[in-house]
């Protein structure tokens, strides 16, 4: 059996043999993955985190959970201590990307080493904002990369991890922490994630202010900015901007003109 039929026949068996009609939560932990694979009598999965973790962030739920959702509503997984989890019936908020915004032309600072090879994937994503100054230019905040996958455990919730952490101060000596998630192809930006990030930034910067963003690459070597925030409880996205990399000559004086125009219109 592959490895994510594996995880879904478990992470199935797990929810099926535990839910009742009408719950909107269902709690298990890690010694579940041990005594269903068990009762399978299918083979333990060698790294029983990332059965769970794959669910989280990477994969969508098996037909048999999702489909015990109402009309836009989606089944995620919350961890809720050291090795326990909770399916959660929640709202389904899409994080994508508003392919209707204009882009920003910004000159490319990308070192050459690095724009030489550099993938398409998170980590590439992550040092083309980190050398571009991209979270500075989006949130106004002169800001300094603390520290990239930033793994730590948080209370109530277990271990979390965030891509990349900034930390800044504007012009009235404000601090602010920037968790940030980034994001490649069709991937797509997590609630699980953000509210992690908070609940973070909460534990380990109370003194700070929590401003997540998530990053993402769009076509055409655009990239997009989120910035978000909690609203009645849900995460929403608060601002987004679209930016595009070029050689500083691209950047014209009619370009120049409309960023003006934004300012003052």
């Amino acid at each position: 059996m592959k490895v994510q039929n594996l995880y879904s026949t478990i992470i199935e068996k797990i929810f099926t043999s535990k839910y009742v009609p009408g719950l909107r939560e269902v709690e298990f932990e890690r010694e579940d993955i041990i005594r269903v694979a068990d009762r399978l009598k299918v083979r333990l999965p060698k790294n029983l985190g990332d059965l769970v973790y794959s669910f989280r962030y990477r994969t969508e739920l098996p037909m048999k959970i999702s489909s015990k959702a109402g009309k836009g509503e989606i089944w995620i997984i919350r961890g809720v201590g050291k090795a326990k989890y909770r399916f959660v019936l929640t709202r389904d908020i899409q994080l994508l990307p508003n392919v209707s915004l204009s882009i920003t032309k910004v000159p490319d600072s990308t070192p050459g080493v690095i724009a030489k090879y550099a993938l398409t994937d998170e980590q590439a994503l992550l040092a083309i904002v980190r050398y571009n100054r991209l979270i500075d230019i989006f949130t106004g905040v002169t800001c300094y990369a603390l520290q990239s996958h930033l793994r730590t455990t948080v209370p109530g919730l277990g271990q979390v991890e965030t891509d990349e952490m900034y930390v800044g101060v504007d012009k009235r000596g404000i601090h602010y922490v920037f968790p940030v998630q980034a994001k490649s192809g069709r991937d797509k930006l997590s609630v699980v994630q953000v509210e992690q990030d908070m609940a973070l930034c909460v534990s380990k910067f109370p003194s700070l202010i929590c401003r997540p963003i998530g990053a993402q690459f769009m076509e055409g070597n655009v990239i997009a900015l989120f910035e978000l925030e909690k609203q009645k409880n849900e995460v929403r996205v608060s601002s987004e901007k679209h930016y595009k990399l070029v050689a500083p000559e691209e950047v014209t004086e009619a370009d120049l003109i409309s960023y003006r125009d934004r300012t003052t219109g």
